[in-house]
């Protein structure tokens, strides 16, 4: 029997130690009593029960030691992105690292040295750029270009041309933060052809890879190109979906042999291993009950899409880009006409809401802002109308 969700529930997430909630008016200066957070990629829903459950179930065992639970989370990884993506991932092949954040870090670490170039499509996740430049590697740029129908492609023909030799590996976001993008199979196949010609190590952060809307699909990057399974390193996690990012738990799936000895002897170097609440976790939403929650989850955040997007539109001087996924709205003001620093004024004090700062993403974003849309619809409705307020004078 299939359980039917509530997601216009509110919950109280201030006071709890939530990032989101409770660093806003440090970080923004945007109270939490009267503001509606819109930056961390973090959503504003109760938990499922199939995973209310299993948190349940460990804590009555009243033992947290030493635990063998990590074979069966491999297991479950492999049966999800199997039966919901088409990938058939061998849990030989995956590691397990404190999220995909540690990763993506452990990545830059074992496969580049110091002063390599690290390529990666700008605008985009912006701890991409963090972790290269706190490992003292070097960032190089490929600004996405937008094309007629209002979408980021990539140019790689642009980027071919840019390349200085120093390049070792390239950080692809699939789909793409901050706008939402879903990457079609000839542009992976594309970007795959490139880095084997190259030379590239390929890492493709996937961690978005079941927030699709109608009428879109996620293909695996080693679904859509398997010939680049020599030089990929695979980033895939439950976190977001299922918003459990606190139990720090990502998968590393790394087919080539290769880079799998290096990657496993890295790993082993530091002493990460699994923790048994992520394990649990990623057992109990990888699982028929957990696709149930999912599918009612994109189609309430398909409405959150349509009722912003289409009502920001309508603000002049704002254009949203097109969302094919994710919870993440990626907004132009440029038609504003107006200086970033008023943007800001007015979407933090006169709306009193807290998105991120486009110019965090990297080049190409400096006029943009990001808008968390995972919350309930009433808060959405409440943004809409206090952005048409602050924005009423463009009239």
């Amino acid at each position: 029997m299939t359980v039917l969700y509530n997601f216009d529930k509110p919950i109280e997430r201030v006071g709890t130690n939530c990032t989101k909630w409770d660093l806003m008016e440090p970080a923004f200066g945007v109270p939490a009593s009267d503001g509606i957070p819109m930056w961390v990629a973090d959503m504003d829903f109760e938990a499922p029960d199939v995973l209310q459950e299993a948190t349940k179930s460990l804590i009555e065992k009243a033992n947290y030691g030493y635990f063998t639970g990590e074979p069966e989370m491999k297991d479950a990884v492999a049966w999800w992105m199997e039966t919901r993506h088409g990938w058939s991932p061998d849990p030989r092949h995956m590691f397990s690292t404190a999220g995909l954040g540690n990763a993506i870090a452990i990545c830059i670490q074992t496969f580049t040295d110091p002063g390599d170039e690290v390529i990666i499509f700008t605008p985009v996740y912006h701890e991409f750029t963090k972790k290269i430049v706190n490992a003292d590697r070097v960032v190089k740029e490929s600004p996405l270009v937008i094309d007629a129908d209002g979408l980021y492609r990539m140019d790689l023909d642009a980027l071919g041309k840019s390349l200085s030799g120093k390049e070792k590996m390239l950080l692809f976001c699939s789909p793409h933060n901050p706008a939402g993008r879903v990457w079609t199979v000839e542009e992976q196949k594309a970007l795959a052809a490139f880095c084997i010609r190259h030379d590239l190590i390929l890492v493709s952060d996937e961690i978005h890879h079941d927030l699709t809307f109608p009428g879109q699909t996620h293909v695996p990057m080693p679904v859509a190109a398997p010939e680049v399974a020599e030089r990929l390193v695979m980033l895939t996690s439950s976190s977001k979906t299922f918003n459990t990012a606190g139990s720090r738990l990502g998968t590393v799936t790394v087919p080539g042999a290769d880079l799998r000895q290096r990657f496993g002897h890295a790993l082993k170097a530091l002493n990460l291993q699994a923790n048994l609440l992520g394990c649990v976790l990623t057992c109990a939403a990888y699982s028929p009950r957990g696709a149930e929650w999912v599918d009612q989850l994109t189609r309430y955040l398909d409405g959150n899409r349509s009722a912003f997007l289409d009502a920001v539109a309508q603000i002049p001087g704002l254009r949203p880009m097109p969302m094919q996924a994710t919870y993440l709205a990626w907004v132009d003001f440029t038609n504003t006409g107006m200086e970033m620093s008023e943007i800001l004024r007015r979407v933090r004090n006169d709306a009193r809401i807290a998105p991120s700062v486009g110019d965090e993403f990297g080049s190409g974003g400096e006029m943009f802002l990001r808008f968390n849309i995972g919350t309930t619809r009433a808060r959405i409705n409440t943004a809409i109308s206090r952005l048409q307020d602050a924005f009423s004078d463009l009239q």
